[in-house]
């Protein structure tokens, strides 16, 4: 696990774009922390790393739970699960289009997910230190996982 310190927005932002810069292959990073943390702002930089157009304008999916971006010949999926109450909804949403190497999901209040035991390939967890400056504690899981935080991180 490898911990950062963001004091701003923008060093953030930063994070994601490297991040997103490293993803060659579809992905799925679960994003944790509360209100404000910082878990949309990441995926803004996520986006910009990934290269999806500056034409989008990159929110939180709070009431659409889905929001697509393309960035061919892959789709950067921003979920927010917080209004969904089982894992039994995520068939209405259509989450099982998205399982497979096209598809990079970032996915806010992934906790619904353990439910089937969906496997995330990067763990990320937003908190507030005692000054209000992020910790951002980031963790890899499977292959997938370990190699972009080994090319992130070196």
């Amino acid at each position: 696990m490898k911990t950062l310190e963001s004091k701003t927005a923008e060093e953030t932002l930063a994070l994601g774009e490297a991040m997103g810069r490293q993803i060659s292959q579809g992905l799925s990073i679960a994003l944790k922390g509360d209100l404000g943390a910082g878990k949309t702002t990441f995926v803004k930089g996520l986006a910009k790393g990934l290269g999806v157009s500056e034409d989008y304008y990159i929110t939180s999916p709070t009431f659409t739970i889905i929001n697509e971006y393309p960035v061919p010949p892959l789709t950067l999926c921003h979920l927010d699960l917080y209004r969904l109450s089982s894992a039994e909804e995520l068939e209405y949403i259509g989450f099982d289009d998205l399982l497979d190497d096209t598809h990079i999901m970032a996915v806010e209040w992934p906790d619904i997910l353990k439910d089937i035991f969906f496997p995330f390939d990067i763990e990320i967890r937003f908190e507030f230190d005692e000054n209000y400056n992020r910790r951002i504690s980031v963790s890899g899981s499977g292959q997938r996982g370990e190699n972009l935080l080994g090319k992130l991180f070196l």
